[in-house]
This record gives C-alpha cells, structure tokens and sequence, in this order.
C-alpha cells in the first residue's frame, strides 16, 4: 500500500494549493471563499523522489450535529484515520488563531506523524506567523508558498523521515510497454453528470457501500469533481462525482463557473458519461443540452433515470422513456435508458451492465469487408441525391478509429452531400452494426482526382 498522508487545517489556509502543487495538476477548486473544499479528495504526489498519496480535507470546523459543516468534518476524521501521517497547515501571513489551537490538540489525539506547514509564509508577515506557531508544540514548522512553491525543498526533508524505507527492484522494467491485457484491465473512466440535485453523490455512495460523498436535500453540495474506484463483478470503474450543471445564464457565482468547468473537464477525460436525470423532471431543456455535449465530445453515454423509487408503477414506463429518449436525442438513437433509486440501489446492478455495454461499443471496430457490404447495400437502396444538376459520387468508406467509432467517406464533391444523407448513413450505420447511443463519426474527403492535371494543360 502506497504511503498516505492527509493534508488538514482549518478553512482557507491553502491546503487544496498545496494538494494542486504536489500533484502537479489543478485538480482541487481553489478560491478566496472559505469552505471550498467539502468532500476529501485523494491524488497521487510527487515531491523529488517521493511519491505518495495525499488527501485533500475539507477545513476543521465545528458544526451542529447532522449538518453539512459536521459531516464535512466527519470526512475530515475518516481521512485522519486513513492517513500513516499529517500535514497540519495554518495561515502563516494570520499567525495563529483559537481554533488552530484547538485543532492542534485534536491533531495530537490522532497520534499520528505531523508535519507542521506554515503556509504564505512568503514576506516578513509571513516570519512573523511562523515563529508563532512554535506554541503549538507540534515541532518545528516547514515556511513554504504552496502557491508559489517556495520551500519545497524543506518539505521534502521533512516528509523524508516520515517516510518508510524504499525496496529497490532491480528486475523491474519500467519501460516496457503495456499489453492489450493490461489495458483491458484498466478501470473504466465514468463520469456522472445531470442537473443539481439529480441524485449522483447519493448514486455513487450505494455503490460503495458508505456515505463516501457528502449528500444534501440542498443543490449544490457536490463542488469538486470527485474520483473514487469500485469493482463490479470483477470489473474496475472509476466513477467521478461531479458538481450540477445549471443553464450558463443562471450561473453568477465565480465558485459555481470554477465547478462546472472541472465537472467538464470530468466529461472531456471520461470514457463513459452516465446523464442523471429526475425522474419527476427528465428530459428538459438541460438535460437535453447536457447529452448534446456528451455527444459533441464524443463519449459513450447512458441515461439515468433516478428517484424511481417516488414512481407509481404502470405497464409499459420503460418502454415510454426508451422512446422519450430516441425522440428528445436523435443524434445518439438506442441510448441505453435505465431506471435507478441511488437511494435504494434498485436497477444499479442494469446501470453497471448498460456501462459496459456501452463502453464495449465505444471500442467497436467493424470489419472492412462487413463494412463494404454494407457500403454498397446502403448506396444502392438510397442513391445519394444530384446537388445543382450534378451527381455526387460516393467512392468508399473506411473506419479510421474507434472510440468513438470513426468513419471516412471519400467522394467527389465533399461539401456538396447534404447533412440529411449524412444522417441516413449514420443510422444505417448504428442499426446494421449494433452502436445504439454511442456517437459515430462520418467526416468526408476528396478523392483525388487522377485526370486533373491533364485538364488544367489543355485548359
């Protein structure tokens, strides 16, 4: 097991900074306003030649039992319990404040390895803070700038102690490639999106079997785009919690815009994207501009219908949202539609299939002879139509890519074929060769003309 350290402080002290500089990437929302963070969240570090995994916390705070601020702080404890050792950081430029000092003792109860981060400890403000916080009695502080990454190099020395002793392996072989069959046993990349208060925390918190993710009645509560890894029936996923994605013109705050984009930068990495909708309210305007995003980024993409526990059954309900689905998004016709309770966990065990199934059609590859039958039979039934008096000459097509299943047509006059026929050789497409809901890609080119040269001469 990989090295753990949690990284804790009262609010706005700039630990998810500091979580940011050690994992070399802007994963933690960073912002003025304290309380950012809410869920803890975990990230591969690498400082010189450690590496380790450290945990963003949300700010030690008091709360009254059973609120947000109290669970947050629940969060808080359980990533303690899960570290081998801590980083308590504080506000150097502030110096030292009650609750530092009461947080200070809590640290000391968990009787575990503390570093002592006194961080903006940039300028004499920053001195002066640091000598302060001698009087916690938690040793002596490292002074870094996590935002400008300044002191580093005594960080290191002091997670270095803490460090167990590292086994060489002398057999291994770092650069040798990875086979299909590692690849295949990656876990599967899946983000789940919707508008707030769909239920996706909740979802995702079923799944593990823990209440992993804070949840609210309150929208909103998600802010971080959150990773966490389970295995289904012997399958990896990867699952990302994202933040609800309003409509563009009801976003004012600057908190919310730097959420909804690290929920899209979610969707950009993801493989699969799972859109949570209400089932009290699916299919509105939102939801419909959510999926023709999935769809334009070109990632496989299932359909969710939560809260199914709150519908009263009737005959026939799912076979009415399928075709809601086909009607509302004809770009992705056969999108897999499953009906879930996060808070039951009723039809979770059908979203996990519906996934893979999705993802295994991600990946398809058609084979060329299959696809040139289809070619011909496709042409052959609906001739494309003359464009200004002159026939357009469909030549072959070809699958370049998959993920998402990627086409090339060459023809002669490419930006003359009309969007309407494009579309019919995308549904031909999807019907012939079984790709319900995943996006396919047909992008046309010339064929170079052989006799064009010869015309020009005698021109």
């Amino acid at each position: 097991m990989p090295f753990t350290i949690a990284i804790i402080g009262r609010p706005n002290v700039g630990k998810s900074t500091l979580f940011n500089r050690l994992v070399g990437q802007k994963l933690a929302l960073v912002d003025d306003e304290p309380g950012v963070t809410r869920d803890r969240r975990e990230g591969q570090a690498r400082l010189g030649d450690l590496e380790f995994t450290v945990i963003d916390t949300a700010g030690l705070d008091e709360g009254a039992k059973g609120s947000l601020t109290a669970r947050m702080q629940e969060q808080t404890e359980t990533a303690i319990g899960l570290a081998d050792a801590l980083m308590f950081v504080i506000d150097a430029r502030v110096g030292l404040t009650p609750t530092d000092r009461a947080f200070a003792d809590f640290v000391r109860r968990a009787n575990k390895p503390v570093v002592l981060v006194a961080n903006k400890a940039e300028g004499k403000h920053g001195e002066l803070g640091a000598m302060e916080s001698y009087a916690l009695g938690l040793g002596d502080p490292v002074q870094i700038s996590a935002e400008h990454g300044e002191g580093m190099g005594e960080l290191y020395d002091a997670l270095n102690a803490l460090m167990p002793e590292r086994a060489v392996d002398e057999d291994a072989e770092d650069d040798e490639p990875e086979s299909d069959e590692d690849v295949g046993r990656r876990p599967i990349r899946v983000a789940i999106v919707g508008r707030p208060n769909a239920g996706k925390s909740t979802l995702i918190n079923h799944l593990l079997g823990e209440e992993r993710l804070l949840t609210s009645p309150e929208a909103g509560t998600t802010r971080d785009s959150i990773a966490v890894e389970i295995n289904w029936q012997g399958r990896g996923f990867r699952l990302f919690d994202t933040a609800g994605l309003r409509r563009r013109s009801r976003i004012e705050e600057k908190l919310e815009k730097l959420s909804v984009a690290d929920a899209l930068r979610a969707v950009r990495f993801a493989e699969v994207v799972v859109l949570m909708m209400d089932t009290q309210n699916k299919f509105e305007e939102q939801d419909l501009r959510i999926a023709d995003l999935i769809e334009r980024e070109g990632r496989a993409i299932v359909l969710a219908v939560n809260k199914w526990d709150l519908v009263e059954r009737k005959p026939n309900l799912i076979s009415a949202l399928r075709a809601d689905a086909d009607h509302w998004l004809p770009q992705v016709k056969g999108v897999p539609v499953v009906a879930v309770s996060g808070l039951t966990g009723e039809g979770v065990d059908r979203l996990m299939k519906a996934i893979e199934e999705a993802y295994a059609t991600w990946n398809k590859r058609v084979p060329t002879a299959a696809l040139n039958r289809w070619f011909e039979q496709a042409i052959a039934a609906n001739p494309p139509p003359a464009v200004s008096g002159r026939r357009l000459k469909l030549n072959y097509i070809t699958q370049n890519k998959a993920r998402p299943p990627s086409f090339v047509l060459f023809c002669s006059r490419a930006d003359a074929v009309p969007q309407s026929y494009l579309r019919y050789l995308t549904n031909s497409l999807r019907e012939t060769f079984d790709l319900p809901g995943t996006p396919v890609r047909i992008t046309l080119r010339e064929k170079a003309n052989p006799f064009a040269h010869k015309r020009k001469r005698l021109s």
